[in-house]
């Protein structure tokens, strides 16, 4: 489960770039933050940088989420080995020192650099070749094999804890900025996310009786379908969207459970969150409501579906505003859940 969990974050899957998309009765919708500070269409594929470049001071000596100190002498040339991490690295300012990036790294600043992880499946020798300063990996990554080669060759390799909720994005960008000798800018970035996740939260229509959300993971061609429960990472953007997650509330103690139709009984969800690549792996909305159990609930009648791409929806990053405002829009928008 503790893969699986690393997966739904954006590593393992392969993904497009941030593509906010709604499946509600049919028709679809740009996602629309309520604030100015999410991204519009034409920028959402793009993290927004802090103003200026920080200047690194180091070395410096951090522990990593794997228990082990690591000192980092330099950082001209970085390799963080997941999208998100990507994204925190290049919203502080320095991504002109990132020099290969994961397959789920699809912004448009890293889109042209070389891939040198496919979901978790680490190219020891693809990283070394980039003669890397800095390797920072999430605490999913490998398999161990390459990792020992890398840290063997002498190169710093620093792990982030996985992201499980919002209270995750100020300690992993942190974390981040800290090992790159930037704590200020980290400082700072945190800030500006977390005041920006608050306006959109602020936003939530007040007064409503709050919809039951499900969050499904949904791999077709493998027939995987799973609704999370309590640790599924959902929880609290689901939560802060001003709705309940029908998973937890309905008992399902554990990350993830296979659908039934008696656990989507019991959960009686208003609407279902799920991955933008996960729904086209069952055939869409149309695919969705055949999976036994689905039609039957209130979300699967109404078709109310909220829809966010893979790789950045439990990414807990920089652009986890955004993300939330699609929710938000999705749920109480025109078609969404009422």
């Amino acid at each position: 489960m503790r893969r699986l969990r690393t997966e739904l974050a954006g590593a393992l899957l392969s993904v497009l770039a941030l593509s906010l998309t709604m499946t509600a009765c049919g028709g679809s919708s740009d996602a629309a933050s309520p604030t100015a500070t999410a991204a519009s269409a034409e920028t959402a594929d793009r993290v927004e940088p802090l103003a200026g470049t920080p200047e690194p001071k180091l070395p410096v000596t951090v522990r990593s989420a794997d228990g082990r100190e690591v000192t980092v002498e330099r950082a001209e040339r970085v390799v963080p080995l997941s999208g998100s991490l990507s994204e925190i690295v290049f919203t502080l300012g320095l991504g002109e020192r990132v020099v290969a990036r994961d397959v789920t790294a699809t912004f448009e600043q890293a889109a042209d650099l070389p891939v040198v992880t496919r979901g978790h499946d680490v190219s020891a020798e693809s990283v070394l070749s980039l003669r890397p300063d800095l390797v920072i990996a999430e605490s999913g990554t490998g398999p161990d094999e390459a990792m020992d080669q890398i840290r063997a060759a002498g190169v710093p390799v620093l792990v982030v804890g996985a992201a499980t909720g919002l209270d995750d994005v100020g300690p992993r960008i942190a974390a981040v900025a800290e090992a790159l000798g930037v704590p200020s800018a980290g400082e700072e970035l945190t800030r500006r996310t977390e005041e920006r996740v608050a306006a959109v939260a602020e936003s939530v229509p007040a007064g409503k009786e709050k919809p039951r959300v499900a969050f499904l993971y949904l791999r077709g061609s493998a027939s995987v379908y799973l609704i999370g429960g309590k640790g599924s990472g959902a929880t609290s953007l689901i939560e802060a969207a001003g709705a309940v997650d029908a998973g937890a509330e309905s008992g399902l103690e554990k990350d993830f459970t296979t659908i039934t139709s008696e656990a989507l009984a019991e959960a009686a969800p208003d609407a279902l969150l799920v991955m933008s690549k996960g729904l086209e792996s069952v055939g869409g909305v149309d695919g969705l409501v055949k999976i036994p159990g689905i039609a039957q609930t209130p979300a699967g009648m109404d078709r109310r579906i909220v829809s966010v791409e893979d790789g950045v929806l439990l990414n807990y990053g920089p652009r986890t505003d955004q993300v939330l405002a699609s929710v938000v829009e999705q749920l109480y928008g025109e078609g969404g859940a009422r």
